[in-house]
């Protein structure tokens, strides 16, 4: 598959119009559709051959049914679309929708997915929504979806086709359950539902792109799922290009995205961000983003070396709104003038994540693991240059790998892991990590550790390591000394999540203990409000080292992205400082600073991108940024391999004074950022 570059400033115009609302596209005027866009700087935008309601908004010949009922004002909508953009050099993929289809599951409800129980997925019959979820083993796919996509690639000029609603899911239906027990496997076990999901949902994708390669062998072809993570690596033949879908206040939240591109960027092929103009998510009409907030959701995208993409809708009428344009082009307009220093770019990294997407099973969409999510709060605070990636990934380009909190070890994996310490790599694992799947021993001899005791049960009978109990029943208190301990008072430190019992082998050190409570919060004693203060007595290994691997024997980054206590983080910097005395950027300025390096090759030229907007929960349910608060005189520096010949505020080209003193750190003060900063360091 080839993997073309992608264009940087695309809207996802959502049309998902109901069959009972008239005059669809009456108000459409193609010259003042395509000025809009052009005004706001968009060169590329997705619009509807059909949407989640089943509806067709082109001149369909196989399925009149299906066409829009009240599209009779412009029965070739999308096609005058195509035309008006394409007269502009404004790209048109277009979207299909896959398991979100009203119309059809009103019609065929036997290709609706059916769960264990026996009842159809989705939204129940007396609710509102189109959300039922069409199965892609059942006939659905032969007898209506490939003779849909033929139409639209026979008929209509075709940039690229965006496949949505495209998710494994744990079908039960009478098709899944023939599938399964053809294959020897039994349909009654949620797991091997949900692994056969996936499995016949890769097939479902390489076989569609095969089919749309009979009639387009070069339009853009894409899955969306609303996540893009360790499961797409066995399917990549299938996608020209990535599209994180990733709206920070519709459910994915601020964490998402850098998660996602991450991990996305280390695949190979070009990947675009996609946010939204909505207050909050989809089908949020007439509301309006703040437009600090769609700036950093952008200007994010272009430091983590993803294209933009903002997604709106389309009002019934067709009309285009020219104000959510003017908020549009207000961002489109500056990301157009960054381009020149993001075009091309690489991320320059120096640690390497394990993702444990790889070996636990969620929806990725709002469903992320909370020790992906935390090790990622921690070393964005900190500056650190990372990559979050999977066991097949390349481990040469990293300096310092980490294990967080739940990643299994098995004996190909603990060969590889081996090559790269023998190579001179460090590594931080913590709590079940560098274990068996079953957290029973630990599997990975290189950490210097073995398992003790299981460690305390509640009164369930449940093992308690690793949970939160909000009220303190089972805690450990660790105390920082040494090197471990630095900036931190050398006292007991809560440790809210129970961690691993464990032993330190011979040849291992103990950077620090536990210490130990008087008693666990129960029924029988308790102290106080919350947890029982320690009683100073010594426990087990709280942190251990082996030459270049730092093992921490409690869940710290699941910890960390519960409550966020800042010792736990200072820990982690400390065991960083340990195995990456110098890493490649640091700054004197608050956490809330993030910092992006990438490389340029062709221009000879590094780019630190300087993002300083703070998402705020100022409601209940979602985090908004409303206000772009200034940094002055940041002190900065950088990591670099040679001599440095200049540093440029780009686009503006002001010039930095900067400092190299002969050595591998160039050092210089940023007057101001405000927002957004790009600094292009040339050699």
């Amino acid at each position: 598959m080839s993997h073309p570059e992608l264009r940087f400033r695309q809207i996802h115009l959502d049309f998902h119009t109901s069959e009972q609302i008239e005059g669809i596209g009456a108000d459409f005027d193609p010259q003042e559709f395509a000025d809009t866009l052009a005004k706001a700087s968009v060169d590329s935008i997705t619009c509807f051959a059909r949407g989640h309601h089943g509806m067709i908004y082109y001149d369909t010949k196989l399925f009149p049914e299906r066409r829009h009922p009240h599209l009779a004002a412009n029965l070739n909508l999308l096609k005058e679309q195509i035309e008006a953009c394409h007269a502009r050099d404004i790209r048109v993929p277009i979207y299909i929708t896959v398991q979100w289809d009203y119309f059809t599951a009103q019609q065929h409800p036997e290709w609706v997915c059916m769960d264990g129980d026996g009842k159809l997925i989705g939204t129940p019959p007396f609710e509102a929504g189109f959300y039922q979820e069409m199965c892609v083993n059942s006939p659905y796919v032969e007898e209506f979806l490939k003779p849909h996509t033929q139409e639209v690639l026979e008929s209509l000029p075709t940039d690229g086709i965006f496949f949505d609603i495209v998710r494994p899911i744990p079908c039960a239906c009478k098709y899944c359950r023939a599938g399964m027990e053809a294959e020897g496997l039994d349909p009654s076990d949620i797991d091997v539902r949900r692994r056969y999901g996936l499995a016949s949902l890769n097939r479902f994708k390489e076989d569609m792109t095969r089919f749309v390669r009979q009639f387009n062998q070069d339009c853009t072809i894409f899955y969306n799922a609303g996540h893009i993570g360790a499961r797409h690596r066995a399917v990549m033949d299938a996608y020209t290009h990535w599209e994180l879908e990733s709206l920070p206040s519709g459910g994915w939240g601020y964490l998402h995205f850098p998660i996602a591109q991450r991990y996305a960027r280390t695949l190979g092929p070009d990947s675009m961000g996609m946010t939204g103009k909505f207050h909050t998510s989809w089908g949020d009409f007439h509301s309006f983003k703040n437009q600090p907030a769609l700036a950093f959701e952008c200007f994010n995208m272009l430091a983590l070396n993803a294209k933009c993409s903002i997604g709106d809708q389309l009002h019934p009428s067709g009309k285009i709104d020219p104000y959510v344009y003017d908020l549009i082009g207000s961002v489109y307009g500056e990301v157009k003038h960054k381009e020149p220093w993001c075009k091309g770019a690489e991320p320059v990294v120096e640690i390497g994540v394990f993702t444990p997407e790889e070996y636990t099973y969620h929806s990725g969409h709002g469903d992320m693991p909370a020790s992906i999510m935390g090790v990622t709060r921690m070393l964005e605070e900190g500056a650190y240059q990372f990559d979050i990636i999977d066991s097949q990934a390349d481990l040469s380009r990293y300096k310092v790998l980490i294990l967080p909190d739940e990643i299994p070890v098995s004996a190909d994996f603990a060969g590889k892991l081996d090559a790269y310490l023998a190579a001179g790599g460090g590594l931080i694992a913590s709590f079940a990590s560098g274990m068996n799947p079953g957290q029973t021993e630990f599997t990975y001899d290189a950490l210097g550790v073995s398992l003790v005791s299981e460690g305390p049960r509640d009164g369930d009978g449940n093992l308690v390591r690793g949970r939160i109990y909000m009220r303190g029943d089972f805690v450990e208190y660790i105390q920082p000394e040494g090197a471990i301990g630095e900036g931190l008072p050398p006292t007991e430190h809560v440790l809210y999540l129970h961690g691993m019992d464990v032993a330190a082998g011979a040849d291992a050190e103990v950077l620090a203990h536990k210490v130990l409570p008087y008693f666990d919060r129960t029924y029988r004693h308790f102290c106080s409000h919350r947890q029982t203060p320690s009683s100073g007595e010594a426990g087990a290994p709280a942190v251990v080292r082996k030459g270049r691997a730092i093992y921490f024997a409690n869940p710290i980054f699941t910890e960390y992205n519960s409550i966020a206590p800042r010792w736990e983080k200072q820990l982690l910097f400390n065991a960083l400082g340990i195995l990456l005395p110098v890493p490649l950027v640091r700054h004197n300025g608050p956490s809330t600073l993030r910092t992006t390096l990438n490389a340029q090759p062709a221009e000879d030229r590094l780019v630190l991108h300087l993002l300083h907007y703070i998402p705020e929960r100022r409601s209940q349910l979602i985090d908004v940024i409303e206000d772009v608060i200034p940094l002055y005189d940041v002190a900065i520096e950088v990591k670099v391999d040679r001599p440095v010949s200049y540093i440029h505020c780009v686009p503006q080209h002001c010039v930095l004074p900067f400092r190299q003193n002969g050595d591998n750190i160039v050092k210089f003060v940023v007057p101001e950022i405000n927002g957004h900063l790009m600094l292009e360091i040339g050699f």
